[in-house]
């Protein structure tokens, strides 16, 4: 099998020679060049065509990501990210997977050469999946155009009992923040508690959580220890952290947890989902989007035999056809639908299982 050919781009010499002797200690990959600023990543990139490209945030003559959003527009092609774990970064990184970046890693602001070699496994395992996502082209609007508005979307004048005795659970890892943001940003204000796990790092999902609580109609929030789960709301496990969920008399609560990584993953999609079908049963609302491997895949199917209806996101609309695929396999899933019309059928479908109307609003 040929290797995947990976140009580094970073404007520390430490940082280049410590990627490069990673990448190039695997058998399945080389490191083909290794550039400075984005300047010279850009000649490199046009003269070894590399399969992969690991990108800094942070680089003089270019900041990283109008390099990353004209490299998506002219020549879409994988990149992971690496980004400093502060939170300007996390926020840089943020709108890094907006612009089409697959992924992404984060160093530690001190001690970065032992935190990098600590890294180099999640290094190149994201290299690797990147190396075989699907890539988007990034559209930006031409100079002096406004970005036409989004279409009206269609929802419930109100959900009434359906949006207290729902809950959504939704699943995801690479491509997935871009995924759920989708989702979101069509469920209604009234809409049932979302309860979500991305995988992500710790420092990542706060940032995260605000981002779509700027954007979306529900209220978007890392999820606390105890607190209700509440409709209209959403609740993101926060990086490092398992998210479950418990009765606690008429209420649902949050139960966020250290623990042993389950399927390589803190926080999980599996230990989501079982308390899903343990705690919620048929007023569960499964959701699996795009990631690799298989983590919540098994749980999911539990989730269904517990009564619940299960979405997968399909494979033309996934940036990784993983953990869909997976969820798939072991008949988890009610219906596969492109990601842009998942929120619309399940309101279409509490619509249609709570009796109410369509409206527009």
């Amino acid at each position: 099998m040929p290797k995947t050919r990976v140009v580094v781009v970073d404007d520390s010499a430490l940082v280049r020679s410590i990627l490069t002797e990673i990448i190039n200690r695997q058998p399945d990959m080389e490191c083909i060049g290794a550039a400075s600023d984005p300047l010279v990543a850009r000649e490199m990139i046009r003269n070894l065509n590399p399969d992969v490209i690991t990108l800094d945030v942070e680089m003089p003559r270019m900041d990283g990501l109008d390099f990353l959003s004209r490299l998506m527009r002219l020549r879409p092609m994988p990149v992971v990210m690496v980004s400093t774990l502060t939170e300007r970064g996390a926020e840089v990184t943020l709108k890094a997977l907006e612009l089409g970046a697959i992924d992404f890693v984060a160093k530690p602001k001190i001690g970065v050469a032992d935190g990098i070699r600590l890294l180099a496994q999640d290094i190149t395992d994201k290299i690797r999946i990147a190396s075989k996502a699907h890539i988007r082209r990034h559209v930006a609007p031409a100079p002096g155009t406004a970005a036409p508005a989004p279409a009206k979307p269609v929802t419930m004048a109100s959900l009434g009992r359906a949006s207290t005795e729902k809950i959504i659970f939704i699943g995801a890892s690479t491509g997935g923040t871009e995924a759920t943001k989708d989702v979101l940003l069509n469920l209604p204000a009234d809409s049932p508690a979302v309860v979500i796990t991305q995988h992500m790092p710790p420092g990542f999902t706060k940032s995260y959580a605000a981002r779509l609580d700027g954007l979306c109609k529900i209220r978007v929030k890392e999820a606390q220890d105890g607190e209700r789960i509440l409709p209209g709301h959403g609740y993101i496990a926060p990086g490092g952290m398992h998210l479950t969920v418990e009765r606690s008399g008429a209420n649902y609560i949050a139960r966020v947890q250290d623990g042993e990584p389950i399927n390589r993953h803190k926080p999980s999609v599996e230990a989501l989902f079982l308390s899903a079908a343990k705690v919620v049963g048929p007023n569960a609302i499964g959701i699996m989007l795009t990631g690799m491997g298989a983590d919540g895949a098994r749980a999911m199917k539990v989730m269904k035999d517990a009564g619940s209806y299960n979405y997968c996101q399909d494979e033309a609309s996934c940036v990784v056809f993983g953990m869909p695929r997976e969820a798939i396999a072991a008949g988890a899933a009610d219906e596969v639908l492109p990601l842009n019309q998942i929120a619309g059928k399940v309101l279409e479908r509490l619509r249609a299982t709570s009796g109410m109307s369509l409206n527009r609003v």
